[in-house]
């Protein structure tokens, strides 16, 4: 095979990635997809927020199962698997009844979030292995494609909730029916390069804030003995808990400030787009300046972001809520960006897909955070307190982030 095909197919194979990554990232839309449930069934705030923390426990766990199971049998079966799983647990969801409040979290978190996980996993590592000259730009295509998802499908979700012709039920039933075939045929698509492909070589930069330590490879267990980890792994979590507890009550955040309904859905699509954008921005800034400046400015950035919401949460204002969301988004799109690039740069290569897997559960610590943040909501009736220990917890990952140092 010459390198010309190659380069030609490794681009058709980049755009089945972003596609069925845009199709995956519906995941981010449940302050969308819960409507029916709270505005249908009366279920209440507790049990909806619940369901999003396991979603996020499972799709963390998805991701790790599916870097395993992909080594042994390959990206066609592993997407085919993931896709069946996603589509039986969209379809239930859409069959359940008034009276079924916690089979939701088997339906929507634990078949939907793993399926999920699975093909976030299977798509990158399969597609970013046709990019090795430009693993930054195929990286940015995917996440912006799984970043503006609900931007893309939320508006749509929710004119066909209101659908009286169609309604909540047939909407969850087409939406597991599309994505399930979106990522089958994707895994009938995709396929890892032989070992006879050749690409052209990764363009040599200058160095430019690099660490100044030797990197080594250390395995997962002396990983996981390393003090370091464990606070970059904390750090991280808080970080994320600031984006993972506003995607999880963003659309109700904006009713709050007297947004109109419709504005409220374009607005979480908003915060997906920024979501996106922000893992491509964090991967420019961390070409540019390296790893430790790039941890401390995004933390900076969810500083402002939370603290910019709670401003407008006190005043009432939605341009500043609008811009708080926006900021959010572009905070909470830098931890991926953040979470691998603290990981290779601490803990080498040779052990990365596995080590980056575990690193990544600090979005299951995020995810309990941002349950009790809505723990929290419930119980002051506002979002004043729950915004006001998210930015404490921000501004203590800023402390954890200044005191990592090389393992």
């Amino acid at each position: 095979m010459t390198t010309a095909k190659n380069l030609n197919k490794r681009w058709f194979y980049l755009a089945t990635g972003v596609f069925a990554m845009l199709f995956s990232g519906v995941l981010y839309a449940w302050s969308i997809l819960k409507i029916p449930f709270k505005e249908s069934f009366g279920w209440n705030d507790s049990v909806l927020a619940f369901n999003f923390t396991l979603t996020m426990c499972f799709f963390c766990l998805g991701a790790f199962f599916g870097s395993l199971i992909c080594k042994k049998i390959g990206p066609k079966v592993t997407l085919i698997i993931a896709g069946v799983l996603v589509g039986i647990g969209f379809v239930w969801t859409g069959m359940l009844g008034s009276n079924m409040p916690y089979l939701i979290y088997l339906t929507y978190a634990i078949l939907a979030g793993t399926g999920i996980g699975i093909s976030y996993n299977v798509v990158v590592s399969t597609v970013c292995s046709w990019f090795p000259d430009k693993k930054g730009f195929c990286s940015g295509c995917l996440m912006m494609g799984f970043g503006v998802s609900t931007l893309l499908l939320g508006n749509t979700i929710s004119v066909l909730f209101e659908n009286p012709d169609f309604g909540w039920s047939k909407t969850y039933i087409l939406l597991g029916a599309v994505i399930a075939a979106v990522l089958i045929v994707a895994g009938i698509i995709l396929r890892l390069p032989t070992a006879d492909v050749t690409f052209p070589s990764p363009a040599k930069k200058k160095s430019v804030g690099k660490e100044a330590f030797e990197v080594r490879d250390f395995s997962t267990a002396q990983m996981l003995k390393s003090f370091t980890f464990w606070r970059a792994f904390v750090c991280m979590a808080f970080i994320t808990a600031v984006g993972n507890s506003v995607i999880s009550f963003a659309r109700d955040l904006v009713i709050s400030v007297d947004a109109a309904p419709a504005l409220a859905t374009t607005l979480v699509g908003v915060l997906s787009v920024c979501n996106g954008l922000g893992r491509i921005l964090t991967g420019a800034v961390y070409d540019a300046l390296g790893r430790r400046t790039t941890m401390i400015s995004a933390n900076i950035l969810t500083i402002v972001a939370a603290g910019i919401t709670l401003i407008a949460v006190v005043m009432h204002s939605l341009p500043v809520c609008i811009i708080g969301l926006c900021l959010t988004g572009l905070s909470y799109g830098s931890c991926p960006t953040m979470t691998s690039a603290f990981t290779a740069s601490f803990y080498g290569q040779k052990y990365f897909s596995t080590n980056y897997s575990l690193t990544n559960f600090n979005l299951i610590a995020a995810a309990f955070i941002a349950n009790f943040s809505n723990s929290l909501l419930s119980s002051s009736g506002g979002y004043t307190t729950p915004f006001i220990m998210l930015l404490v917890l921000a501004v203590c990952a800023l402390g954890l982030n200044f005191s990592i140092k090389k393992p």
